[in-house]
């Protein structure tokens, strides 16, 4: 059995008497040199977590699988912490977990704010570029930083948003002697780097004039950077309805473009994941900028045309042909990984695309809608209607095995 011990910035002081206990009675001890290095002596085996930590974690507990183990973790080990890790690696019925209090906890606490009104992003092994789909008008965000320049890089980033008027308090060593609290804006922001246990309490405020992008599927067009091959703001609304994210769920982005429909899935909830495929290199480059700047650095991308490309991704829960419909075997290696109960939507421009959606329609059912939009602009000194070419969109839920013909 493994112990997880959450343990604040004020180490052995701060423990409550069943956590201090499970440390005294463990035959090894692993945890960071900070932490370990807070504890008073014992004739407990001491490992010191080595770098980096994931790849080496669970042969370094399997090889004291006979051994009382206590793992020292930051706060609540299941809050971002190295219990949820364990938990995934082990399973539950192997760990028994004793918490402390979160940074999290503590920081509203300082503030004055309700947990539940607060958005957590961590930057613990994520890039900064994750923060960007939680920037919005009024937000409180807490950030908890992954080292001594996260206060600057969060302000940084905020600033080139338009959210240079964010008000930041950077709480370092909360719940230590040393605890402290820097006050001050994202675009005047001068504060020294602190303490690397940081958290970045952030109140949203845009610049004057600033369009605020929402989280529900059509953003404009403009926000994302791409050479003509986007799935545009209307239809894209509407593809999304079809492919319905669901939290949890993984998207299959077939001829990704620039990427617009696998990032807006991805900005639908933070659980949701996407493997964006795209063949040509300049695109793939652009799906990358896009993702980081809004707010989804996590997405895949895999720079292969399909269906070669498909080969070895996680299984999916939806798949989008956007491109390369025609292309084959392209729709019967996405139809056979779609999971029983999973959602298939192919958009058709051609002729060619449009009459195969229609055949594997009356294959396999689903819906055919055509979709035709028209945006006004200029004509001379007038306006007219500038009609955009007609989209035919096939969207198909896969049955399960029970009840497939």
């Amino acid at each position: 059995m493994i112990t997880v011990v959450g343990i604040g910035a004020d180490g052995w002081a701060g423990l409550a008497p069943g956590s201090r206990t499970a440390v005294q009675q463990a035959e090894v001890i692993m945890g960071s040199a900070r932490q370990l290095g807070t504890l008073p002596p014992s004739e407990a085996e001491r490992v010191t977590w080595p770098s980096p930590l994931l790849p080496a974690l669970e042969d370094l507990v399997e090889a004291h699988r006979d051994r009382a183990v206590c793992v020292l973790a930051s706060g609540d080990p299941m809050f971002f912490g190295i219990g949820s890790t364990l938990v995934r690696l082990l399973g539950a019925g192997r760990l028994t977990v004793l918490p402390h209090v979160s940074s999290l906890s503590l920081a509203c606490a300082r503030l004055g704010w309700p947990v539940e009104d607060v958005e957590v992003i961590s930057l613990v092994g994520r890039p900064v570029a994750a923060l960007n789909a939680a920037f919005s008008p009024g937000r409180r965000l807490a950030v908890l930083g992954s080292g001594r320049t996260s206060p600057a890089d969060v302000a940084a980033l905020l600033t080139a948003r338009g959210y240079g008027r964010s008000t930041l308090t950077v709480l370092s060593d909360l719940g230590s002697e040393t605890e402290t609290s820097l006050n001050g804006t994202a675009a005047t922001w001068a504060g020294e780097p602190g303490s690397a246990l940081n958290v970045i309490a952030v109140t949203c405020r845009p610049d004057p004039g600033l369009e605020p992008l929402a989280r529900v599927p059509g953003l404009p067009d403009t926000a994302f950077e791409h050479d003509g091959q986007l799935t545009k703001r209307e239809i894209r609304a509407v593809t999304l309805s079809r492919l319905a994210p669901l939290p949890g769920e993984h998207l299959w982005d077939v001829g990704a473009g620039a990427g617009s429909i696998a990032i807006e899935w991805m900005r639908s909830h933070p659980t949701c994941t996407a493997s964006a495929v795209e063949s040509h290199p300049a695109r793939a480059a652009a799906i990358r900028r896009n993702a980081d700047t809004l707010g989804v650095p996590g997405l895949e991308i895999v720079e292969s045309r399909a269906p070669e490309g498909l080969s070895g991704l996680p299984e999916p829960d939806a798949v989008f042909v956007g491109g390369g419909l025609t292309v084959p075997g392209v729709l019967e290696t996405c139809w056979s990984a779609l999971r029983p109960g999973g959602r298939l939507v192919a958009n058709a421009v051609t002729l060619e695309s449009e009459a195969l959606a229609v055949r594997w329609q009356a294959e396999h059912g689903g819906d055919l809608v055509r979709l035709s939009v028209q945006r006004a602009g200029p004509v001379g000194g007038f306006t007219a209607w500038r009609p955009m070419m007609p989209v035919t969109v096939w969207s198909v839920v896969k049955p399960d095995e029970v009840d497939a013909p």
